[in-house]
This record gives C-alpha cells, sequence and structure tokens, in this order.
C-alpha cells in the first residue's frame, strides 16, 4: 500500500463555462510566454530591440509545433495509421504528442525566417532564447500529467504518480513520474546555461548548444525509464539514439566554434546599434555650443579686449599732462 504519491487530474480538460482549456495546451502556451519573456530581457541586455524576440518568436513557436508533431506522427505512425486507428487523431495536437526533436529543428527554420527579416544574426537570437526554452519545456512537461502519459515504470516510491485511466492500454497503478524529471531537469538545464553564459560570455550560438546538450544528457536516462510504446534499435529506444546523435553533435560544434570564433558578438541587432549611435550623436550636438555662438563669444571678448585698452590709454595720457 503506498503511503504516498502525485494523484492525477481526473480530467485533462477544465471548462470556462462553455469553453473547454485543455491542460496540455495550457501547459505549452505558458510556456512559450516565459521562453519570449526571459529571451526579450536577454536580448535587450545583449543590446538589441525590445520586442525583436516576439517578432522573431511568430514564425519559430508555429513552425516548432508543426516540427514537433510531425515527429510525433512519423516516430509513432502505428498510434494512428495501424488497424483500428482513426488517422484524423494525427491533426488533435490538444491530446498530446509533440517530439521535442522535430520541435527544435522546424522552430529554428521559424526563428531562421524571421531574424532574416530583422536582420539579425539567428545564433545570437539562439544564444537569447536558449534558457527560456528550456523553462518552457520544464512548464510543458506538466501537459503529460494532464494526460496521464509519458510516465516510467512501476514503483512505489513516494513521489510515485497514479495512473487511473485505463484507455490506450494504460493499467492503473504508480509509476515514475518521468514528466517530473525531465521538468526539473530543464529547470536545471536553463540554470547552467545562465551561469555559463554570464561566466564565460558564451556566443555565436554556444549557449545554444550547451542547452541542447545538456537536455540530451538528462533526456538519455529518462527516456531510458519510459515504458510507453516506442521503437527500439539495438535494445535502445529510437529517442535514445537520438539523444547521443544530438549530445555529439552539441559539443561539436561547442567545440569548433569556440575556435573558429572565439568571444562574443559585439553587436547583435544593427538597427538597434545604429539607433543608438544615431541617438549619441544628436546628444553631442545639442550639448556642443553652436559656430555662430562661438564665434559672438570671441567678438565680444575682443570688444572688451579693445575698450579695456584704450582706457587705459586713456588714464595715461592723463596723468602725463598733470605730471
Amino acid at each position: 500500500m503506498e503511503l504516498a504519491y502525485i494523484p492525477s487530474p481526473s480530467s485533462g480538460v477544465l471548462y470556462l463555462g462553455p469553453v473547454p482549456l485543455r491542460g496540455y495546451a495550457f501547459c505549452i502556451i505558458i510556456g512559450v510566454f516565459v521562453a519570449v519573456w526571459l529571451g526579450n530581457k536577454r536580448w535587450v541586455a545583449r543590446g538589441g530591440r525590445a520586442g525583436t524576440v516576439a517578432d522573431i518568436a511568430v514564425w519559430a513557436v508555429p513552425f516548432g509545433l508543426l516540427g514537433g508533431r510531425l515527429y510525433h506522427v512519423i516516430t509513432d505512425y502505428q498510434l494512428y495509421f495501424s488497424e483500428g486507428r482513426d488517422w484524423v487523431d494525427a491533426f488533435k495536437i490538444w491530446e498530446g504528442g509533440l517530439g521535442i526533436w522535430g520541435a527544435i529543428a522546424f522552430g529554428a527554420l521559424g526563428a531562421w525566417i524571421g531574424c532574416r527579416r530583422r536582420g539579425v544574426p539567428l545564433p545570437a537570437y539562439a544564444d537569447a532564447v536558449a534558457p527560456g526554452i528550456a523553462f518552457a519545456q520544464a512548464i510543458g512537461r506538466w501537459g503529460n500529467w494532464f494526460n496521464q502519459e509519458l510516465y516510467g515504470r512501476s514503483t512505489d516510491v513516494p513521489w510515485a504518480v497514479e495512473i487511473t485511466s485505463s484507455g490506450d492500454g494504460r493499467v492503473p497503478g504508480t509509476y515514475h513520474p518521468t514528466f517530473l524529471y525531465e521538468s526539473l531537469w530543464c529547470i536545471g538545464v536553463a540554470l547552467l546555461v545562465i551561469w555559463a553564459d554570464r561566466r564565460f560570455k558564451l556566443g555565436h550560438g554556444r549557449a545554444f548548444a550547451l542547452y541542447v546538450a545538456a537536455y540530451c544528457a538528462g533526456r538519455f536516462w529518462i527516456e531510458y525509464m519510459r515504458v510507453d510504446e516506442a521503437h527500439h534499435i539495438l535494445g535502445l529506444r529510437l529517442n535514445n539514439w537520438t539523444s547521443i546523435l544530438v549530445f555529439l553533435l552539441a559539443v561539436l560544434y561547442i567545440v569548433v566554434s569556440a575556435r573558429k570564433r572565439p568571444g562574443r558578438e559585439e553587436v547583435v541587432e544593427p538597427a538597434a546599434a545604429e539607433a543608438a549611435e544615431a541617438a549619441e550623436a544628436e546628444a553631442g550636438e545639442k550639448d556642443a555650443p553652436s559656430v555662430e555662438e562661438g564665434a559672438s563669444g570671441a567678438e565680444g571678448d575682443s570688444d572688451s579686449d579693445d575698450s579695456s585698452g584704450s582706457e587705459g590709454a586713456k588714464d595715461g595720457a592723463g596723468s602725463a599732462k598733470k605730471s
């Protein structure tokens, strides 16, 4: 008998009157807002304009959702296209099912489009939003709790999650809350990137690469604990192999980038830098005296000198007559 466990919600949908509010979608939306908010603060601190992160996110977020759903449907096609399944469910993103690998890949494509439109280097933008993405993942993982999905092996630890649903092959019981493990890991990744960025002045996409590598390290062991249906290659789940590959690519990028482009970008948004220079120049012109003011001042000084000199001459002549 379990002394303690994390209860699962009886339903993943809350109703505000006639409007359904799905817990999974709510977690994703909150995560996006946190990522944009933090990314904007970091971007402005680097010399960029406020609002640029949100403008680019308008491209990155939809692409990311599309890519995340495509990766999930392709790698778990049996859930939608096998016998007895309805392929229309592949479009029901609100019911869960987003692959982070596809989300990051397609999200980067959307961000690249947005960056080109704003004249912003993609690596600098990626560095700014990296911790926010990790925090967004930490929040988004709680959507799996609402849907009672993606849990780990059966356990009786005090922090086990209770699964009450028996749909889609679930067996009611208590299991490792892998959604919680990944959420906590992502918070740690975000804090690591923030610390490393301040300590080592990471630039040219290396803060983002650090986020990717650190996330993959945690995703490997968390994925290994999961018991949901997945494709296996040489005894490992597909996402385990993906974690290994992406981790190696991220580390390789950090090493090569540090050698070829050390340091950090001095200018992350040229338009913002030009506007700042123009403002400084305008302020300098207002503070400096004009040419006419300088000339009139010089004339005034010469007139006073002449008058004082002539008065001195008059006084000298007068004193000579008296003597």
